[in-house]
């Protein structure tokens, strides 16, 4: 059993950058991939970045590719979301997800057990 928690959310400018963390209990989160979602009000979930239990393998939706960053830290248990130029369209509640899986990257919402409770991301123009 792994239980997340997400932090680093808030408002921000366009333009502006936000490092989203999300923390997992238990010791074996290097065995886990991790992704981060979003949704957005009146919108469906979305996948948004993903990486591998190992953190060298990684994999972005297009809208967020050259400007976010997903990485992770086993000896901290903790994965993060770096965010860049953001934009008002990136404004959403992101949660993080994990997984036990060792391999690739895990992109699709059902492939994941477990989930943080989200955190507010807002950009304002």
């Amino acid at each position: 059993q792994v239980q997340l928690v997400e932090s680093g959310g808030g408002l921000v400018q366009a333009g502006g950058s936000l490092r989203l963390s999300c923390e997992a209990s238990g010791r074996t989160f290097s065995t886990y991939a991790m992704g981060w979602f979003r949704q957005a009000p009146g919108k469906e979930r979305e996948w948004v970045a993903a990486i591998n239990w190992s953190g060298h393998t990684t994999d972005y939706t297009d809208s967020v590719k050259g400007r976010f960053t997903i990485s992770r830290d086993n000896a901290k248990n903790t994965g993060y979301l770096q965010m860049n130029s953001l934009k008002p369209e990136d404004t959403a509640v992101y949660y993080c997800a994990a997984d036990r899986r060792f391999g690739g990257v895990l992109i699709k919402d059902f492939e994941y057990h477990y989930w943080g409770q989200g955190t507010q991301v807002t950009v304002s123009s």
